[in-house]
């Protein structure tokens, strides 16, 4: 029978596991997530890191994620994403590929941030971080390849 595109996207992404992080994926991978990791941290700084920071402090939940460069402060997991992601994007230096998207701002905050939320007794490991920060990856990469609104942005600008 045919497939969609989107179900056969689905099937590959769902195909993945840690037996397909080469050696080299992996040293990328942690090169990325310290550089998005010191990005993040510089721009928990920033004006619009604080507003956001401030805004989110009206939602609570039993599940909570750190808030990063706050040891006291933490969120529901979606709001510690987003805060992180826009501390890691506020300052422009995180990683960016072309056409314009940045991969590692959009990916890591929420990988932390769910891991966090996991039951002490399902804590995921180091490899399997790296799967969902890799995957993470990979399904911004191939939704920009599919984009042709992405395509023409160097055209636009």
């Amino acid at each position: 029978s045919s497939q969609t595109i989107t179900g056969n996207f689905a099937n590959v992404i769902h195909g993945l596991n840690a037996n397909h992080l080469t050696d080299q994926v992996i040293l990328r991978s942690k090169r990325m997530i310290l550089d998005t990791l010191g990005v993040g941290l510089l721009g928990t700084s920033t004006e619009v890191c604080h507003k956001v920071t401030q805004y989110s402090k009206i939602y609570s939940s039993d599940i909570s994620s750190t808030i990063w460069g706050h040891l006291d402060f933490r969120l529901p997991p979606l709001y510690a994403a987003f805060v992180n992601g826009v501390a890691v994007h506020s300052m422009d230096f995180d990683d960016t590929w072309h056409p314009a998207t940045h991969p590692s701002g959009a990916v890591l905050p929420a990988v932390i941030a769910l891991t966090e939320a996991f039951p002490q007794e399902k804590k995921i490991s180091g490899l399997d971080l790296l799967l969902a920060f890799n995957v993470g990856i990979e399904v911004q990469g191939r939704l920009l390849r599919f984009s042709s609104e992405a395509r023409n942005i160097p055209k636009r600008y």
